[in-house]
């Protein structure tokens, strides 16, 4: 839309000719300036800068044993603080590995397994609370675990997308144990947010699997 600019004059009665309200400097000065605002209020190439976020420092990689009262043991790093699982309904040997600078919580619970059919559940129940944050998750990868000298065996799930858990993993004996971790953040999903934090503790969720034994 363009804009006109009009000079206007005033007739005095008992004078002469005519009295200049603004000199015809100072107007067009003003027309200008009202151009150059206009111009900008309504300039739609305007682009928001994207999203950051604050820079992370990640702590240094040290480890200590679990070795608790329960019929397993494992590494977990010492920046993270483990502690039974306080919730109604909580069993033997449930506990949440607590990482407090990131928000975040590893959910362990075990089961002492009396048939092969409980056996056979408990598998499926693992695949099914994986594959239930398909809706929302941009992939999921499915890795078998195999020690069998250890009597170690299992699948680990790493879930991509704005889901509520990021990694789910089982461990099992195929005879009597049972052992079930989950990751969840404490938050709304956002995993380009927290996607370097999930790289930084799916190490120590895979030293936890790779030093991961039965005491019986």
């Amino acid at each position: 839309m363009g804009w006109k600019c009009c000079i206007c004059r005033q007739t005095v009665p008992g004078k002469s000719g005519t009295l200049k309200l603004i000199t015809m400097r100072n107007y067009l000065l003003s027309c200008f300036c009202l151009l150059v605002i206009f111009s900008a209020c309504t300039n739609s190439d305007y682009s928001p800068k994207p999203r950051g976020y604050f820079q992370i420092k990640f702590p240094k990689k040290e480890y200590t044993s679990y070795n608790d009262g329960c019929p397993f043991s494992f590494d977990y790093p010492k920046y993270a603080m483990i502690g039974a699982d306080q919730e109604r309904g909580a069993g033997p040997c449930w506990n949440n590995l607590s990482f407090p600078q990131f928000n975040a919580r590893l959910h362990l619970t075990y089961y002492d397994i009396s048939s092969k059919n409980e056996y056979a559940g408990l598998v499926e129940d693992a695949r099914t609370l994986a594959f239930k944050h398909t809706v929302k998750a941009n992939a999921i990868d499915q890795k078998l675990i195999n020690y069998p000298d250890r009597k170690v065996y299992g699948v680990y799930y790493a879930i991509e997308g704005n889901t509520a858990s990021s990694v789910q993993f089982f461990l099992t004996d195929s005879a009597k144990h049972y052992f079930r971790g989950a990751l969840y953040f404490n938050e709304r999903p956002q995993y380009d947010s927290v996607a370097p934090v999930v790289k930084f503790i799916k190490k120590d969720i895979d030293r936890m699997i790779n030093t991961f034994r039965w005491k019986n």
